[in-house]
């Protein structure tokens, strides 16, 4: 196996782009959150909403990738390093931890009230900008310094 399936490669991709927005978008869901913690009333707007699914859509779609990667496996790692490849999976399990305790942390939060959830889910928020601005800067690395075309391997094509 050269290269993720194209399932795994959308995916990728979505999550992606649901955790874009979910940065891009957050202010809405932690204005009305402190709101609702105060007893006050708020706006349910669609940016809450966005939040609120996209978030779901995030676990749903991180338990569906560690399927399939369970399912179809995944291409053999590169030629690093051992520092290399250890730092590579710590960020990757990482993510993955993150992609579902973030989700998990949010609804406990928004649907239960929990205080304490949120304050997590914040603390999660710190440490996943971190390891995606990792996992870019080793993509950006390895396709660019060592040009060993490791980004076709999560290509949506073919």
């Amino acid at each position: 196996m050269t290269k993720y399936s194209r399932a795994q490669a959308v995916l990728h991709w979505a999550v992606f782009l649901l955790i874009v927005q979910q940065f891009v978008f957050h202010e809405a869901i932690v204005e009305a959150f402190g709101a609702f913690m105060k007893g006050q009333e708020f706006a349910f707007s669609p940016l809450i909403a966005a939040h609120v699914f996209g978030g779901i859509l995030v676990g749903i779609f991180a338990v569906a990738r560690l399927w399939l990667r369970k399912s179809r496996g995944v291409p053999e790692e590169l030629p690093a390093p051992a520092a290399q490849r250890l730092v590579a999976k710590i960020i990757h399990i990482g993510l993955y931890v993150l992609l579902i305790a973030m989700p998990v942390s949010g609804a406990v939060a928004w649907f239960g009230g929990v205080g304490a959830a949120a304050g997590a889910h914040e603390i999660m928020k710190a440490i996943m900008l971190t390891f995606v601005g990792l996992h870019i800067v080793g993509a950006i690395y390895h396709q660019v310094v060592l040009k060993d075309g490791i980004m076709a391997r999560m290509s949506m094509r073919g």
